[in-house]
């Protein structure tokens, strides 16, 4: 298991460091590392199977950081770019179809019915992961969208309001201290 994960994380990685990745380095290290991070310490809790959990956090948002135009449908387009690369290695297909039904299902904006310990895990530490990068957050709302302080600090707290409410209700009580806390922070 580790030489495939070891791979996936450093072909995820290599992609996110290309010019062409206009979210930059910073997808990386705020958000696709950490949500592979949460998975790996929160997938026994689940029940998940921690190399699809792995696999599949790690490619969750592959398509994003390979063409921007991707983005709005990349838990499609990234379920296809993860068979293409996971063909590469002896997996099962019921191992890659599971990888990828994790990534079709990742995202809160697109409520779908997650049927496994694996989709859940993986949605959940990818919601559970801006409570974790509340910085960059703030980096994209201030420098990036140029919002004034009281707009920009009312955009994080409805994000991870939003965020919070998607997550299952194991996902709710792991992040519930992170979740109060930026609550308190934010809130006017």
């Amino acid at each position: 298991m580790y030489d495939i994960v070891k791979n996936i994380y450093e072909e995820v990685k290599r992609r996110c460091m290309l010019p062409s990745n206009v979210y930059g380095i910073g997808a990386w290290d705020h958000h696709i590392e950490l949500v592979y991070k949460i998975a790996n310490n929160i997938y026994e809790e689940y029940g998940a199977n921690q190399k699809i959990v792995a696999l599949a956090s790690l490619l969750h948002d592959i398509a994003s950081v390979t063409d921007k135009s991707y983005t709005e449908e990349h838990h499609i387009i990234g379920a296809k770019i993860a068979e293409e690369l996971l063909k590469k290695y002896n997996l099962s297909q019921e191992e890659i179809d599971l990888i990828k039904k994790c990534i079709l299902n990742h995202r809160g904006s697109r409520v779908a019915k997650k049927t496994t310990p694996e989709e859940i895990c993986v949605a959940d530490a990818d919601a559970m992961a801006h409570f974790y990068s509340v910085p960059s957050l703030l980096r994209m709302v201030y420098v990036e969208k140029n919002m004034s302080i009281d707009d920009g600090a009312s955009f994080v707290y409805n994000k991870l309001e939003r965020s919070y409410n998607k997550l299952s209700s194991k996902g709710k009580e792991i992040i519930k201290p992170h979740y109060e806390a930026a609550k308190i922070l934010l809130k006017k």
